[in-house]
């Protein structure tokens, strides 16, 4: 300690220097958190807007105030008791999960394909899907409806449908899950190849262990697809109500027609989808986060 002062002494203008940096570094921080807290709260405000308009009660209609006059579950129990909505919600949530589960298998073999093995056309085939994904989906939409309506795909059976649109071209997403593969070292699969394991056995018990932020990423992804898409189910239900989803059965709510008896309640609808959404990425959040990082060091 009296060394420590003695330097400090000796040495007024460096300290003098370190006390400045502390401040500015204070400052500095001080200043970012500001910004930070006034952005949090400019992005929060449009849904706890949406909140409150939810347990409004004394007008289903659009209103020039925030702040509700009468609160109330009436929108709720409308919302589950008068409506579709619980159908549109399970239609939706059938098709995120078994979208999710199965754009897991359909990416990740693809991407551990891609990153593991070296085969004649290789790069043509990784570029060829690159060049590809850029062309936008809706343009096949009028050859996929023609297709789907021939099977039966369609209306009620929409959500099959669309689980298989979902799906069909997952395996071009692999560039995320490609580059966390490459940041595992190959020893690991040579290793096992070594002692007798096939492809499939060191890619199911040896890299999956190791892939769990990854696949939890692409789980995610996969669920938030359907989860929120409007444009390819709207072109594939049609007003069929019994295979909605739910971004196209609230979305007739906002029509002239409805919105002034159903504004309250497509508010009410709107929290309901956003919960398990929201529930999942903050129990997911940490892997999310290593999924992402992981698969951006290699390409």
């Amino acid at each position: 300690m009296a060394k420590k002062i003695a330097n400090e002494n000796a040495n007024p203008a460096r300290t003098k220097r370190s006390m400045g940096v502390k401040v500015g570094r204070r400052i500095s921080n001080t200043f970012v958190y500001i910004v930070l807290i006034l952005m949090t709260v400019i992005w929060l405000f449009p849904f706890f807007g949406i909140v409150l308009e939810s347990f409004r009660v004394e007008t289903p209609q659009q209103v020039s105030y925030l702040w509700p006059k009468e609160f109330g579950w009436d929108n709720y129990y409308k919302l589950f008791n008068e409506t579709d909505f619980m159908r549109w919600f399970i239609n939706t949530g059938f098709m995120g999960i078994c979208t999710a589960f199965l754009q897991v298998f359909f990416i990740l073999s693809v991407s551990y394909t891609l990153s593991r093995m070296r085969f004649k056309g290789r790069k043509f085939l990784m570029n060829f899907m690159l060049i590809l994904g850029m062309f936008p989906g809706f343009l096949t939409m009028i050859l996929i409806y023609k297709v789907f309506a021939e099977a039966g795909l369609t209306m009620e059976m929409a959500p099959v449908g669309l689980i298989i649109v979902y799906c069909a071209s997952s395996g071009m997403g692999y560039y995320v899950s490609k580059g966390f593969f490459d940041t595992i070292p190959k020893s690991l699969d040579e290793a096992a190849r070594v002692d007798g394991a096939t492809r499939f056995q060191v890619f199911y018990k040896v890299i999956m262990p190791m892939a769990k932020p990854i696949v939890i990423y692409t789980i995610l992804m996969g669920f938030m697809a359907p989860w929120g898409d409007f444009m390819t189910a709207s072109y594939i239900i049609h007003e069929n109500s019994e295979g909605m989803n739910v971004a196209v059965g609230m979305y007739e709510w906002l029509s002239k027609t409805n919105l002034n008896t159903h504004y309250t309640m497509f508010c009410a609808g709107g929290v309901v989808v956003a919960v398990p959404v929201t529930a999942l990425f903050l129990m997911l959040q940490k892997y999310y986060v290593e999924g992402v990082t992981g698969g951006a060091v290699k390409g």
